[in-house]
């Protein structure tokens, strides 16, 4: 069911953040502790996207799992920022395991990641895709359920909806289209984060100047706080405010 972060705020090194707290998302990528029968590891890939100052974000992609990647300590040691958005994924069956289909999926100055599954792919929302222009669905990252929803989500942005707004009605409109799906995602464009919580874990933790929201804790401090199943939150350094969207 894939792991994911993000993180707005104090510039940070990558690795402080993903690779050494206890349970970092590298640990998640072999060792996750809540994966709600979605899969045992998160080995088919790995994202990171991070802000530099420049208009749009720096990612690297592989397809293979995080802790293969010899060269990972070195970057992540290297670089530091003040906007992360990273995941590990676990490619859900018959989904390819490509490095376009990993996350985070980037439009701009935006970085998109989805955790969980579309239920009933790709009839369920065939209705909600054809929307959509169809030069989209041609260059859509890869034949998967999350570069979809990033297609939905960046739909709605390009057309001025505010970005909680964007990411809520694609959750309400594609659990309405396919039932059970799990819709955990996560948006950033390095000052703020939204992210959703259907039917599967998400929890945010405020820092001094900063913000960290995470499907895992990923140590033992006590100012982690699990967002409701149903909910969204939208988080800032300074803000962190959740709302309802419904019952999954």
């Amino acid at each position: 069911m894939c792991r994911h972060l993000a993180y707005v705020g104090e510039p940070v090194r990558l690795a402080d953040l993903l690779l050494t707290p206890p349970h970092s998302l590298l640990a998640q990528s072999w060792s996750p502790r809540d994966m709600r029968g979605g899969g045992t590891v998160n080995a088919d890939g790995y994202g990171i996207g991070w802000y530099t100052g420049e208009p749009e974000p720096v990612r690297v992609r592989r397809p293979a799992a995080m802790w293969t990647d010899a060269a990972l300590p070195g970057l992540a040691g290297s670089v530091i920022t003040g906007g992360v958005l990273a995941a590990v994924r676990s490619a859900t069956i018959g989904m390819p395991v490509v490095e376009t289909a990993c996350a985070p999926f980037v439009g701009g100055r935006w970085l998109f990641s989805h955790n969980g599954l579309v239920r009933g792919w790709p009839s369920a929302v065939a209705a909600l895709a054809s929307r959509l222009p169809v030069t989209d669905l041609l260059l859509m990252d890869a034949p998967t359920d999350s570069a979809l929803l990033w297609l939905l989500v960046r739909a709605r942005l390009s057309a001025g909806v505010a970005p909680e707004k964007a990411v809520a009605s694609v959750v309400t409109e594609v659990a309405e289209a396919a039932p059970g799906s799990r819709l955990n995602l996560l948006l950033t464009d390095g000052s703020t984060v939204v992210g959703t919580a259907w039917t599967h874990a998400l929890w945010v933790r405020s820092l001094p100047g900063a913000v960290v929201v995470a499907s895992e804790p990923y140590d033992e401090d006590p100012g982690w706080h699990e967002v409701p199943d149903g909910h969204l939150v939208t988080a800032t350094p300074s803000n962190v405010d959740i709302m309802r969207l419904g019952d999954p």
